[in-house]
């Protein structure tokens, strides 16, 4: 997955999470826990990977279910006492929504699920075909997402996108455009 389409996952699912669970909405610094919880796998493991050359792939520590745990435990543990907790449950959640997204991802493009990417240590990725840094991958993958972006062929790709993106901003607008809505009234506050 992309990182706009991980973050999108994320918010679908601590969305959700708040809802079932707290009764409301998600508020902007929820939202944003979400989002960053979403991309951090790939913060951490493409990084160690494509630029350091630790992991020989991007899928590592950080996309690992072994680690995960442990992670998570540790984050909730450092931040409860500050009552944080409930940011950090949305990080979790936007961490988790990552792993599954990497799993289901290949599969809606038609391929197997890809339970390799989360099952480090016990198993390592194969390593990426170039020896590009995390810049030159990145735009490569960029380029080749463009190009069948832009061919809008009717297919799992563009079907799954569109969905995405739909399922997102009817979500994000029924909760009230958190961060958004955060935004305008600290600028309407600061012009009073």
């Amino acid at each position: 997955m992309w990182p706009w389409e991980h973050v999108a996952f994320g918010y679908l699912l601590v969305s959700l999470f708040s809802h079932v669970v707290r009764g409301e909405s998600p508020n902007g610094r929820v939202a944003l826990a979400a989002g960053l919880g979403a991309v951090f796998p790939d913060l951490v493991d493409k990084p160690l990977s494509w630029t350091f050359g630790v992991f020989p792939s991007g899928y590592a520590v950080a996309h690992s279910a072994f680690v995960f745990p442990v992670f998570a435990l540790a984050l909730w543990l450092s931040v409860r006492r500050r009552g944080a907790g409930y940011l950090a449950v949305a990080f979790l959640v936007g961490h988790v929504s990552h792993l599954v997204g990497d799993v289901v991802y290949p599969f809606v493009l038609g391929d197997e699920l890809a339970l390799s990417a989360v099952l480090w240590p016990v198993v390592v990725s194969p390593a990426s075909p170039t020896e590009a840094g995390l810049v030159a991958r990145t735009l490569f993958y960029l380029r080749s997402w463009v190009i069948r972006f832009w061919a809008l062929e009717l297919g799992p790709l563009l079907l799954f996108e569109m969905a995405l993106a739909g399922v997102v901003a009817a979500v994000w607008l029924y909760d009230g455009a958190p961060v958004l809505a955060e935004c305008r009234s600290f600028l309407a506050r600061r012009t009073d």
